[in-house]
């Protein structure tokens, strides 16, 4: 047994072979995977890892068992997977999973199943069972991924904590308290408006701290560097679980050319500035920008640095990244019936229609080509719909003057 003390919940017991788990490489490997990628360079707080939100993890699972009355077999195998949930993360999280065409829960699958995790895990465990639950499959597995689940309530918890920005607080305690196992994870309607917050919390902590604007830029600078090294050959992107953030830096720092000169800047927080933006509550669709496909951004790229003398590396188009909310599914037990909590929720229903008010697509470059760009207009460059095309706009205008 071992006490850790987590700065968010306090003391954290383990048992014995969840310290063994713990001390494998690949875990500990996620303290030094920060939680929020570069937010640091926005609030100088935000510097907690992976690893802390793994076992606040496992500890909150270990509070929602109890409360859903499962055996001790299960709120162990609860807390392995929520403790393990992570290890396949890359360098800065969030931010080079982006770059990838795996997302984690894949490359967490692949480093459990080719790891010493398989064999630790395998003494006592069903290793294909601990994956499934991992990914969100049979009945345990909502608990650690799906609408509402423990690893969800650490991280609103703990990047509130760390960023200082008290949005993220959230009624855990209630949320648990209310929440029982039937065929599915089902929220009691006792829990409505704990859900509800939880909801509203995401929805002000992405463009407050994980789409907060200048987090956007340094993030944007980051993914361009590791695509080039990618593109390169220098990293391999199937094994980027085997990279912590020193080591993608490191390598950047050694590079020549524009991958050095762009981490010199993150490094002295001399960074791209935004030229322009377009709301996605503009357009007729917002969903169509995230239909845009990457050749027709280089396109695009690659026309405007040519039309206005820019470097093309240093030109980015930054595409916003928002959650689909799948809070909104949470099934909600009302009498003998199970409806999704948009159903019984008007406040729930009112964040689907705002959810993308503060999204934007947005246009990079450095500051000493930022006049260049005085009249730019996505709408020159990309196929999208505006909502009132641009001559109905002008005739509107005329009106009013």
């Amino acid at each position: 047994m071992k006490n850790i003390r987590d700065s968010v919940h306090g003391n954290l017991k383990l048992e014995d072979f969840e310290v063994k788990l713990s001390d494998t490489p690949q875990v500990q490997r996620l303290r030094r995977i920060k939680q929020l990628g570069f937010t640091s360079l926005v609030y100088p707080g935000a510097n907690h890892s992976r690893f802390e939100h793994s076992i606040g993890t496992m500890y909150l699972a270990s509070l929602l068992s109890e409360n859903l009355n499962l055996d001790h077999e299960k709120m162990r195998i609860l807390r392995v997977c929520a403790l393990l949930h992570d290890v396949g993360h890359g360098p800065f999280s969030h931010v080079s999973e982006a770059v990838l065409e795996e997302p984690h829960e894949v490359l967490t699958t692949r480093v459990i199943e080719n790891s010493v995790l398989a064999d630790i895990l395998s003494e006592e465990f069903d290793v294909k069972q601990i994956i499934d639950i991992i990914n969100g499959k049979g009945p345990l597995g909502p608990v650690i991924s799906g609408e509402l689940d423990v690893d969800r309530m650490d991280y609103l918890l703990r990047d509130s904590h760390y960023t200082g920005v008290a949005y993220g607080v959230i009624d855990v305690e209630r949320l648990i308290h209310n929440m029982k196992l039937e065929n599915n994870l089902v929220l009691d309607k006792k829990g409505v408006q704990a859900a509800e917050s939880t909801l509203v919390a995401r929805y002000f902590m992405y463009p407050s701290v994980y789409q907060h604007h200048t987090t956007r830029i340094v993030n944007a600078m980051f993914r361009r560097c590791l695509r080039k090294l990618i593109e390169s050959d220098i990293i391999d992107p199937l094994n980027i679980y085997q990279y912590d953030d020193a080591d993608v830096i490191t390598i950047c720092r050694s590079q020549e050319g524009f991958v050095g000169d762009m981490v010199r800047k993150l490094d002295n927080r001399d960074l791209l500035k935004k030229v322009t933006s377009l709301k996605l509550s503009d357009l007729e669709d917002p969903n169509q920008v995230f239909k845009i496909e990457r050749e027709a951004l280089k396109k695009a790229e690659k026309e405007i640095s040519e039309e206005h003398n820019i470097p093309e590396d240093y030109l980015i188009i930054n595409m916003p990244d928002y959650p689909s909310f799948d809070e909104m599914r949470t099934l909600v037990s009302v009498g003998d019936s199970l409806v999704n909590l948009s159903q019984i929720s008007s406040i729930v229903g009112a964040l689907s229609d705002a959810r993308f008010n503060h999204a934007d697509l947005c246009l990079y470059v450095p500051e000493e080509h930022t006049s260049k760009l005085d009249n730019f207009n996505f709408y020159d460059y990309l196929d999208l719909p505006e909502k009132i095309n641009r001559h109905e706009k002008q005739m509107r205008l005329l009106e009013i003057d």
